[in-house]
Formats: C-alpha cells, structure tokens, sequence
C-alpha cells in the first residue's frame, strides 16, 4: 500500500488504508505501508497485526503531498519492493504523488499494480487539468482501478479516459462496534420536545467541505430554534471565520468549537448529538457519515458526489449545497425528530449489515486475483498506449517510460537484485 496520507495523520484516506490492511492480513497475506515522513517519524515502525510502515524522507510541498519528481523515488521504492518481496502496488488518493510513482515504478519491474481513487475533482482549473494529465499517466501503467462509489467511477473515467472494464466498485466501511450509540441518548420525541438538541459537525474546515456554507448557517438554526447548540469538531484555515460567526451573533454559549479531535475519540464526541450535519460540496463516499449513523444520529447533508448512495433514505435527509437549502433541511430534520417520526436506535444495527471491512477486503482480494501475469501489456505495447493519449502528453509520457526501464537497468547493474537482502515475514500465528 503506497500513499502519501497516512498514521499520524487522520482521515478517510488513512483509516481506509489501515482497516484493509488489518484485514488482508488477517486473510493470510503481508501487508507493507509506504508514506512520508511526518515531522520526526522516519524510517520502519510496526503498527498492530505486525503492520510495517516505511516512513521515507521525502520534501513534503503542500497537505501532506511530497514534491512530484516522477524518479527520484525509484531507487528507494524498488528496494523495498524486492527486499519486501512484493507482488501487489496498490497505491491511493489521486493528490498522492508518491503513490502514482510507485504505481508507475512497479508496473515498470513487472508487478501487478492497482489503484484506489477517494475523491472527485472537476475537469476545468488548472490544478484539475494538472491533475487528470497525471492521473492518465498512471492509469494507463496500472493493471485495475478501484472506486469508492459510482460517482467516483464514473468520474475517474472521464478525468483518466480509462477502459470502465478495469474498474471496480469497493466502498469504505466501519468497525461498527467502535461507533456504538449511547444507550443513555435521547431518542424519543417526548424528551427532546424538553431537552437541548445538539447538532455534531466533525470535518477539516476547508472550503471544499462546506466550512463557509457552516460558517452562514449557524446563525440563522440558532434563531430559528432556541433548543438548538451546536458542537464542532475540526481544524482547517476556516476555524477563525467560524469563532468570528460566533463572536459576531454572541452565540458563545450554543457553539462550541473543540478543534480537532483523535479518531479514538469521534465516538464520544458523535454520541452527546442528535443530529449529524455534513455541508461538504464534494465528497466520493463519506465514511463519516456512515460512523454517525452507527452512532445513531441522524445525517443532513448535501446531495454531492458519492453521498447518496452512502445511506438509506431513513438515516438521511439531503439539502442542496447552499445556505437556505441546509438551514430548511436541518430544521426539518429536527422536526422529524420532534415528532418522533424517526427510530434512530435501529441504525446501528443495520450499518452493521451494511458495511463490514472483512467483506470490502475479500472483494479487494478478488479484484487482485484477476490481474494475470500473463496478461501485463509488453513494453512495446505500453509504448503504444502512451502514445494515444496526447499530441503532446503522450510523448512526454513515452519519455517517462524509456527513461524508467533505463533507470531500472542501471539500478540492476549497481543495486543488483540478488544483492538485497531479503526480510524475515512477521510470524503468524497457527490457527487450530
């Protein structure tokens, strides 16, 4: 697994990589991790299960994305690629520079390689044009392609001009037992007619998650409603438009701003709530959407990307990505509430149902069995790929290919492969 955004730090991208690596592990397979370095957290650690994580010093250029050089990095990835022993690339996040090079390093010395993509990105400013030229790089050197959602299928396709046939459909999923629900919580309308009703957000305050359209509707539900509070939890370069939202409208006593929040600890912080409010205006999937329904909450949030087809039309109630659309559906939502017209006990056991790591590994598994040595595209034949996919970018990506097969040879000639030694697998334990 290769990916720039990992342990330290939180995020769908990071729990996703180690929630399936946990389990394909506890399938009978070695899982390797290559990241970054995050601040002193250099070189090999060993996570649960016997996890090994390469944290490589490499120049990180912007959110925890390292600096894009497309061969500095072959050297130290082929190490570890022999030396682990490694059969599977699978690199992930499309703003992973260091997982499109060992996606594109890998196919190169001949391994299977597949990608996952979380996230949507649009097709008209340069940063997105920038993107998908190097997104269709990599997905003409990767061997299959996974998604999050149909959304976000249908959007790597269009953005990486990619053959629909290589990619598949394999969503995120909950540990539902860390994401219980307070069996202590208010689920009744009687009580809330009487009680405070307390509306959780947990998101990084960032534009593209609907921090401003958070930042407009807090004070508008507030005067609507003098039962209502609010609890955010998150950090990002609009956590001081909010305090200055909540300084404005004196609101001090009915939003509290705890900044950002351990994983471990979003379970306490979803269950003091009634309602879970997500104003994002792109998201491929949501994971925590699904962690707040099995927290028993119910979920307002826009309907964007990949999000409707996270949960079922009871758990959740859609607005449109504007102010007056999520303050009307916030207060419906409460209403519904109200009037007891929702069960929120019974969700966490049908996300139960619903999302299970165990099966999303098993499914994973399945997409890697059906890569075939035998079916990998000959260097000529890649030669040709690359060719088609631009006047000017196809050559460019042709160089990239020779210039990589004639690194691989000279790192063959000093580095040779015999001449690395070989890791000692982390002991398993027998089963009976």
């Amino acid at each position: 697994m290769v990916c720039d955004f990992f342990y330290p730090q939180p995020g769908g991208v990071e729990f996703h990589i180690y929630h399936l690596s946990q389990k394909l592990i506890s399938q009978g397979h070695s899982v390797v991790i290559i990241t970054h370095h995050y601040n002193n957290r250099k070189g090999v650690r060993y996570l649960t299960n016997g996890l090994k994580v390469y944290y490589i010093p490499f120049l990180v250029l912007y959110r925890q994305t390292t600096f894009p050089t497309v061969f500095a990095a072959f050297p130290i990835l082929r190490n570890i690629f022999i030396r682990e022993n490694i059969d599977i690339v699978h690199g992930h996040a499309s703003l992973s520079s260091l997982a499109h090079e060992a996606v594109f390093h890998g196919s190169t010395m001949g391994l299977k390689t597949v990608f996952t993509d979380h996230s949507l990105y649009g097709f008209a400013d340069v940063g997105s044009i920038l993107g998908n030229k190097a997104l269709k790089f990599t997905l003409n050197s990767v061997d299959r392609i996974i998604c999050v959602s149909n959304t976000c299928k249908e959007n790597i396709v269009l953005r990486g001009a990619t053959d629909p046939l290589l990619v598949s459909v394999i969503p995120n999923a909950v540990i539902s037992q860390d994401f219980a629900p307070n069996p202590n919580n208010k689920n009744s309308g009687g009580n809330l007619f009487k009680d405070e009703i307390t509306i959780i957000v947990i998101s990084r305050l960032f534009p593209n998650k609907g921090a401003d359209l958070l930042a407009g509707m807090i004070p508008k539900i507030c005067q609507a409603n003098s039962k209502v509070k609010f609890l955010i939890a998150g950090d990002g370069p609009k956590f001081i438009d909010i305090q200055q939202t909540i300084e404005k409208f004196r609101l001090q006593d009915r939003v509290e701003l705890i900044g950002g929040v351990k994983h471990e600890q979003v379970r306490d912080v979803m269950v003091k709530g009634d309602i879970y409010l997500h104003p994002t205006l792109t998201e491929a999937f949501g994971t925590v959407l699904v962690e707040a329904a099995s927290c028993g909450l119910l979920v307002v949030t826009t309907r964007v990307g990949g999000i409707p087809e996270v949960l079922p039309s009871n758990m959740t109630i859609f607005a449109n990505p504007s102010v007056d659309s999520l303050v009307e559906s916030t207060l419906r939502g409460i209403k519904l509430l109200q009037d007891d017209k929702i069960d929120t006990s019974k969700f966490h056991d049908q996300v139960t149902k619903m999302y299970d790591w165990s099966n999303i590994a098993k499914r994973t598994e399945n997409v890697y069995n059906s890569i075939r040595i035998e079916d990998k595209l000959s260097n000529l034949n890649q030669l040709k790929k690359f060719h088609k996919c631009g006047i000017w970018a196809g050559k460019l990506f042709i160089l990239c290919f020779i210039v990589d097969i004639f690194i691989l040879k000279v790192l063959e000639f000093f580095y040779p492969s015999n001449g690395i030694d070989k890791v000692i697998k982390w002991p398993k334990r027998r089963k009976f």
